[in-house]
């Protein structure tokens, strides 16, 4: 495994890490769900709302597949800075930038985070969302 890693450019070893990390994000994603309590919380909606919302979530999860997907597919070829390799670096690093925005600055998770585990899940996600926008950001710019 280490012989592995030293063969290849810290960029390219970043991407693979941040292509797998997309994976770990859903493990959360599928979480979710259960810890706020959807079906509970969004009963009261109207039926076409309560489908929006899951079909969102959906449209979410794909996308974050798709990324994740992309990356370990691709990852020496962007670290090599072919121009569409970078662009959808770029791509990435927007989007883990707005949701990590969203994250520090528009959602109130507080009432949520009534336990320890739910904490630290929150606090790692962060962190996670910031690890992203570097690596996908040197991806873009390198």
């Amino acid at each position: 495994m280490m012989n592995w890693m030293t063969d290849r450019e810290p960029l390219e070893v970043a991407l693979y890490v941040g292509g797998a990390l997309h994976f770990c994000i859903l493990i959360a994603s599928a979480l979710t769900p259960f810890a706020l309590d959807w079906k509970g919380l969004l009963a009261p909606l109207p039926k076409l709302l309560r489908q929006m919302f899951w079909v969102y979530g959906a449209f979410i999860v794909l996308t974050i597949i798709c990324f994740g997907a992309l990356v370990l597919m691709h990852a020496p070829k962007m670290a090599a800075g072919d121009p569409v390799g970078r662009s959808v670096c770029a791509v990435i690093a927007i989007f883990w930038g707005v949701r990590l925005a969203v994250q520090l600055f528009i959602f109130d998770a507080t009432p949520f985070l009534t336990r320890w585990f739910w904490k630290v899940g929150y606090n790692a996600l962060t962190l996670v969302f910031i690890a992203m926008v570097v690596i996908f950001t040197w991806g873009a710019v390198a």
